[in-house]
């Protein structure tokens, strides 16, 4: 019995170091998963959505140094309760995304692993059967090197923690688990390979035969029935088919779609602003800088947003910014890059470099 337990706490430890470890890499996309459930349409939780942010870093941390105090084996009581507390937290939301059709993908382990709602779902129920058994044995959990090196090496991993955060939030992800990561090509990442699973679907007829409502399927054909009048049809998708890892990008301008031929261009710097008006403001001063600099060096340039173009032209003129806007769907351009406003650079549709504003300064040609 106690060497199944040693055996679950390694590979819970594990899972929530791991997870933990992927969203501490780029806290931005856990703050958007934030946002995303305490949207009207999810949990309808708006007034909490200001602090999204620091759930995020609360999830990080705690995901983190409980799987780090679990192998360990720090304060046992203490991690063991904790982590079933988070899991049943993590159980619930994942049975109502699945249940429900909301949030799709849950981020439960960042942009590293992408599972399906139903698939995270399975993965927290296997996970709290795991972690209720540790609460039971949880006096079987003992420190591996003494209480002295766990306190330690829990205090190491918070500090570690932390400072990762501080340069993540300041500038950009250590790691980039994305389609846009420095080096992948963005009209490769849209093209769907000719072999690629299609979609499946079920079609559902309602047609009235003497007057009555009765339900078909395809096969059944009921538009061959003599007399029968078309109600309805109702579309149910059975099983989902290929996605590109790139979707939704589009760089459009007075309604016309520029992005295949701006992805041909060799010199291209793009100013991602997801949403202007939380754009921060210094950084539209460094930016102009930056441009200017671009533009002297035969690179185009284009600022790329979600905002009206109306609220473009205000700040265009208040920080007399010498480049034109482009539109395209802000989840993509949260995507693409973890700064507002961050910088781009592209050769023929290959991602080349990626900058914070906070970094323009340093940007040479």
């Amino acid at each position: 019995m106690k060497i199944i337990t040693q055996l679950l706490r390694v590979l819970v430890g594990i899972t929530f170091v791991f997870s933990g470890f992927v969203k501490l890499v780029d806290p931005l996309g856990s703050t958007y998963k934030f946002e995303e459930y305490f949207s009207k349409e999810v949990l309808n939780l708006t007034f909490l959505s200001p602090l999204a942010l620091e759930f995020s870093v609360i999830l990080i941390l705690a995901e983190l140094l409980l799987g780090v105090m679990l192998l360990v084996g720090f304060k046992s009581k203490f991690t063991t309760f904790s982590l079933l507390f988070l899991i049943s937290l993590f159980l619930f939301l994942t049975w109502y995304s699945a249940n429900y059709n909301k949030v799709t993908d849950c981020g439960c382990f960042g942009d590293a692993i992408t599972l399906t709602t139903w698939q995270t779902f399975y993965k927290n129920v296997v996970l709290i059967f795991m972690i209720i058994w540790l609460v039971i044995k949880q006096k079987d959990i003992k420190p591996l090197l003494g209480n002295f090196m766990a306190k330690s090496l829990t205090v190491l991993s918070f500090v570690a923690s932390v400072f990762i955060l501080y340069q993540v939030l300041t500038y950009l992800p250590i790691i980039d688990f994305r389609p846009y990561a420095i080096g992948k090509n963005i009209s490769e990442g849209m093209r769907i390979p000719d072999d690629a699973q299609k979609a499946v679907y079920k079609d559902t007829w309602i047609y009235k035969v003497n007057g009555v409502a009765k339900t078909y399927i395809t096969q059944e054909a009921p538009w061959n029935i003599p007399g029968a009048v078309f109600v309805s049809r109702k579309t149910e998708m059975l099983k989902a088919g290929y996605q590109p890892p790139i979707h939704d990008f589009t760089m459009e301008k007075d309604g016309e779609n520029r992005t295949e031929k701006l992805l041909q261009e060799p010199k291209l710097m793009l100013i991602v602003m997801y949403n202007i008006d939380k754009s921060t403001k210094n950084g539209l001063k460094q930016i102009k800088n930056l441009s200017d600099k671009a533009l002297a060096n035969g690179y185009q340039v284009f600022a790329m947003s979600a905002s009206p173009e109306a609220d473009f032209l205000k700040i265009k003129t208040d920080n007399q910014l010498n480049f034109d806007l482009l539109f395209c769907d802000e989840t993509t351009l949260k995507t693409m890059i973890r700064a507002n406003p961050g910088v781009i650079m592209l050769n023929k549709g290959t991602i080349t470099e990626k900058w914070s504003w906070r970094s323009a300064k340093k940007i040479e040609f």
